[in-house]
């Protein structure tokens, strides 16, 4: 399977992405948990069908020591017994943010004061930022249909 546009040898999306990833970066650097972190990412993914994403993020979670039964079961987290309370605030927050187009609400308040029972401020913002900056590489990258599979732990650090 062939992208339909090279994300990386494009100037635009060069200029873009150079933006886009520096944002992720002050998300990362964030105290928002890197393990909640990356649960969200994926998660995100799985519902966007962004297997770009997917492999990407399952296996920088692997590579920090995530465990694969947990990567396994993130698609059927509430089902789950092996996330804490504050991740699975964080997974409910991140689906209803997803598909906040099937929502006539968007995120419910009590999504929203879950998750504020677990995370600060700061955490939040790095949450609800986090989430949309998810979103954001995930449609970008089905619209090209940048395929998964290739991807090496680190590939893109500078």
């Amino acid at each position: 399977m062939d992208a339909r546009l090279n994300l990386f040898e494009s100037p635009l999306m060069a200029k873009v992405f150079k933006y886009v990833n520096s944002a992720n970066k002050v998300i990362s650097e964030s105290t928002l948990p890197a393990a909640t972190q990356e649960l969200v990412k994926i998660r995100a993914s799985q519902i966007n069908g962004c297997g770009f994403c997917l492999d990407m993020h399952t296996k920088e979670a692997a590579q920090a020591g995530e465990t694969q039964l947990r990567l396994n079961l993130v698609a059927t987290w509430r089902e789950a017994n092996v996330f804490t309370e504050a991740e699975r605030a964080a997974l409910e927050l991140a689906e209803q943010g997803t598909r906040i187009a099937d929502a006539a609400g968007g995120v419910t308040d009590e999504a929203w004061a879950n998750a504020a029972k677990h995370y600060d401020e700061e955490q939040l913002a790095a949450l609800v930022c986090l989430i949309a900056l998810i979103n954001a590489y995930n449609r970008v990258n089905v619209i090209i249909k940048n395929p998964g599979g290739d991807y090496q732990p680190g590939q893109f650090e500078s």
